[in-house]
């Protein structure tokens, strides 16, 4: 069986949330001598003074002191587009699903110490393409719709513990340097928040941050490519429910002997 793609979910929103471009926003006007000075007026709206870097530079630490987080969207890697809906925290918790390429989906509950997956046939077929047919189904009669676990410390474990940690998924995003442009007001799942436009490149981002509490990244969309990526964050400071499923568990370790 291929190995599964869990550590491009990993690469692929780093590489989303990690906007490169490295412009920045300047201006301003000079009063001439013989013309009396000229109060600015105050600036309506969210983040009054700020400009569109400062207000990242706010999002940015916001987002990633944050101690969980759920990420919801759909983002391409090099086989294809993966879709997930996955909560996670920096203990290296987490729990949600992942698909890729529309092709069935797999459930996910990891600790620091135990990982669970549950994948569904369609997935385990397509995840198993060039195999010999007898292989296929034996894995598909062993795995499907049945949770099974290993060690987080395992080989075949580790892309996807690492995954789990939300320290590594934002690392990336931790250097963003943006020239991002203010823009309007709106809300994303119901909570306020300011629109922000940059472009890298051929690349065109709109970010949304949260105007109310913490300046949290909200949303995050890609409208230049050819299918317009776009991953959301919800559930800050939620915890991880990482219990491990009980009954019919399969154990992976055991099997390898």
């Amino acid at each position: 069986m291929r190995r599964t793609t869990l550590a491009a979910v990993c690469l692929a929103a780093a590489a989303t949330l990690g906007l490169t471009a490295c412009g920045t926003e300047s201006g301003g006007a000079t009063t001439a001598k013989d013309k009396p000075a000229v109060q600015p007026k105050k600036e309506a709206g969210p983040f009054p003074g700020l400009s569109g870097p400062d207000i990242v530079d706010k999002a940015v630490k916001a987002t990633t002191g944050a101690s969980s987080l759920t990420v919801k969207g759909e983002v391409p890697d090099e086989t294809g587009n993966i879709k997930l809906d996955m909560a996670l925290d920096t203990k290296g918790r987490c729990a949600g699903t992942m698909g890729m390429n529309g092709e069935g989906s797999v459930e996910l509950i990891a600790s620091a110490s135990t990982v669970y997956m549950k994948y569904d046939e369609e997935f385990l077929r397509a995840q198993s393409k060039g195999e010999p047919a007898a292989d296929t189904q034996a894995a598909v009669d062993m795995l499907a719709d049945r949770w099974a676990k290993t060690k987080a410390t395992g080989a075949d474990a580790k892309d996807i513990a690492g995954f789990c940690d939300l320290d590594v998924l934002l690392t990336d995003f931790k250097d963003v340097n943006s020239p991002a442009r203010k823009g309007k007001t709106t809300t994303v799942d119901g909570t306020p928040a300011l629109m922000l436009t940059e472009r890298d490149g051929a690349d065109r981002y709109t970010l949304y941050v949260a105007t109310k509490g913490k300046p949290y990244l909200l949303k995050v969309v890609n409208e230049t490519a050819k299918k317009p990526e776009s991953l959301t964050f919800t559930d800050y400071e939620k915890p991880v429910d990482a219990t491990p499923p009980t009954g019919d568990v399969v154990d992976i370790d055991k099997l390898a002997g």
